[in-house]
């Protein structure tokens, strides 16, 4: 085929897929205990909608809702992702991208081009930076390459001295002092994570358990819904299980598309994670979600969606009913096409008391949607260990009046003093949200 040919192949599916009908709900029907849940509609071409990239005009920042404030934390980082905070305040970001991925087919040439525009296809700087605010003013003024020579770094733990990369392939361990403001050497590989050859969605989180002594890591699926086969699948769309070494491992939960933010919430002690979930069967379909994670639990995919669900896309000599039957209904959605990633609870109470205990969400932003979802960083309280009532935004103005995106949040955390943080991978900063004075 010819590249001229492939061009226009590629331009007649963006146009289609422009074209298709718009959602048919408001965003705010996929959220809740109880989203509303439409008919699917198989999509021939996908729908695709994005935000082109522009970053952040000078002097620009997100908009922080009532009883907020904002300013940067850190600016002029390459694609920073993910947060992670030491014991001494120092603020550890991944800044990163998946690696280099030739497309399978037709569809995805096209969904590269697609999400380069959106801001993805900047090559990974493959290391961790640390941020330091050492006179405690809300600006890191110390910042130093932490880690360096990684593959698609992701998550971070420090446990005991021992900090814990997920890099998309592996996890590493290195020795840690506190106060270093660098680590050198290769690092100990604990475990090989499932990667390539296929690698659909690379990023790979890591949490410890509060006695610091098992691992928890998300492994996202190599596919949307099985179509790469299931034999791609195996270990992924889970959460991995471990010991500090890498021994007894195990999948602690599955069914789950595409794991990425983990924490623990401060009353009930219970793992929670947010959930992207599977795309092109209409603009309400399927929210993401955020849900308690229950050890050996089953949610769903791909057999099924939001509980018993069945998606027939799936060939009928792979379907499962014993799974189905047993597929656990998410606790909270997120929104259809959120792209849900960051997730932090409130333990802190720099916040006013009725933030105690909630979760802090980054939503990066959807693509197979007609109208924008998410590009937002929401608060949804909790009581008692639960979700207690509707998601409430935090940072918005993301996108400017042109439909294009300043920036895009990922990763969030609270810092030493309480703060939120928020990594912006298009926008190339951690911004710090503060009560308002």
């Amino acid at each position: 085929m010819t590249h001229r040919k492939t061009l226009l192949i590629g331009a007649t599916l963006l146009a289609l897929s422009a074209c298709s009908a718009h959602a048919a709900l408001p965003p705010a029907a996929g959220f809740g205990p109880r989203p509303q849940l439409p008919e699917p509609r198989k999509q021939l071409i996908p729908k695709v909608k994005i935000a082109p990239a522009v970053g952040w005009p000078a002097g620009a920042a997100p908009t922080a809702a009532p009883g907020f404030a904002v300013r940067p934390f850190a600016t002029g980082l390459t694609h920073p992702r993910w947060l992670y905070r030491l014991p001494n305040g120092d603020v550890l970001v991944a800044e990163t991208n998946g690696p280099p991925e030739k497309p399978r087919d037709i569809k995805g040439w096209v969904m590269g081009k697609v999400m380069k525009k959106a801001g993805a296809g900047v090559p990974s700087p493959e290391r961790i930076t640390l941020l330091r605010d050492a006179d405690g003013d809300g600006v890191a003024e110390t910042r130093q390459v932490f880690l360096s020579g990684l593959r698609s770094p992701f998550g971070m733990v420090l446990v005991g001295d021992t900090l814990f990369v997920a890099d998309t392939d592996a996890v590493l361990a290195f020795d840690y002092r506190p106060g270093a403001t660098s680590l050198s050497g290769p690092g100990r590989k604990v475990a090989d994570l499932p990667a390539f050859p296929i690698d659909h969605h690379w990023t790979k989180n890591i949490i410890a358990n509060r006695e610091g002594t098992k691992l928890y890591v998300t492994v996202g699926s190599n596919s949307n819904v099985g179509e790469n086969g299931l034999d791609k699948e195996v270990e992924r769309a889970a959460i991995l299980e471990m010991n500090l070494d890498g021994s007894g491992r195990r999948i602690f939960a599955s069914g789950l598309r595409n794991p990425n933010g983990l924490a623990w919430q401060p009353q009930s002690g219970q793992l929670w994670t947010t959930v992207n979930e599977r795309d092109e069967i209409g603009d309400d379909l399927v929210p993401d979600y955020m849900t308690s994670v229950r050890d050996g639990g089953f949610y769903g995919w791909p057999f099924s969606w939001y509980g018993q669900h069945v998606d027939t896309r799936i060939k009928e000599k792979d379907r499962r009913p014993d799974l189905v039957a047993r597929a656990i209904v998410p606790d909270y959605a997120l929104g259809s096409h959120t792209a849900s990633l960051g997730l932090a609870f409130d333990d802190a109470g720099l916040f006013p008391a009725r933030y105690r205990n909630g979760a802090f969400i980054g939503q990066h932003g959807s693509w197979n949607r007609g109208e924008f979802n998410g590009y937002q960083v929401i608060f949804v309280p909790f009581a008692g260990g639960m979700p207690s009532g509707p998601a409430e935004p935090v940072l918005t103005g993301f996108l400017d009046d042109k439909g294009q995106a300043m920036g895009r949040p990922v990763g969030v955390i609270l810092d030493k003093a309480g703060a939120l943080l928020v990594a912006d991978d298009v926008g190339n900063t951690v911004w710090r949200v503060t009560p308002a004075a």
